[in-house]
């Protein structure tokens, strides 16, 4: 199964697409969402989204600067302030 993982900005979608697992950097420490993970809602601090595509592969990282993650039934979806081009 995926997760659908969306990243936002206040001016654009910056990316929306079904992956394995995203870790993201939250303001109390690091957390990994797979498929099916119970809702949740925290802000991040700036650092790095890793976007894991498949099971075991490399991450891809995305840096962003402060905003908001939530884990509900369509997904995970990054409220970012900013991201790194």
């Amino acid at each position: 199964m995926a997760l659908h993982f969306e990243l936002v900005t206040p001016s654009k979608l910056v990316r929306s697409e079904d992956v394995h697992m995203v870790v993201v950097p939250g303001a109390e420490g690091e957390f990994g969402v797979l498929e099916g993970h119970a809702p949740f809602m925290s802000t991040i601090r700036d650092g790095a989204v890793q976007v894991y595509k498949t099971e075991g592969g490399e991450p891809e990282s995305i840096e962003v600067r402060g905003g908001f993650a939530e884990v509900g039934d369509n997904g995970l979806t990054v409220l970012a302030e900013h991201v790194e081009d």
